[in-house]
């Protein structure tokens, strides 16, 4: 099946806020339900995996066009940003990485 049959498909009979993840890691697909100004539609959401193969954030991004597409990409490849997180990161302190968990002291008895 074409892409957009599959996502026609989905939209028509898909069920509110459900999601169908694609073949790219991190990014799936969400039928918004509808409201009183709009039908249902969808929505890319964005959120990577890490090396736990479990979602970095609770929520990702949600991308509904173009536009708004182009206007996050321009702010991730903005330099200001990286200079703005290598300050954050030293600033704030260092977190441990989920998943693993520092050794614990065990008292014998």
């Amino acid at each position: 099946m074409e892409l957009t049959q599959t996502l026609k498909a989905f939209i028509e009979e898909g069920h509110d806020w459900e999601r169908k993840n694609t073949s790219v890691k991190g990014v799936s697909i969400i039928r918004l339900p509808a409201t009183k100004n709009r039908a249902a539609s969808l929505a890319i959401d964005i959120n990577p995996v890490g090396e736990n193969g479990l979602p970095m954030k609770k929520k990702g991004i949600m991308i509904m066009n173009a536009a708004e597409l182009a206007a996050f990409r321009a702010a991730f490849t903005n330099e200001k940003v990286d200079s703005l997180i290598a300050a954050l990161e030293e600033v704030l302190p260092e977190r441990k990485a989920p998943g693993k968990s520092s050794k614990i002291d065990v008292v014998q008895i």
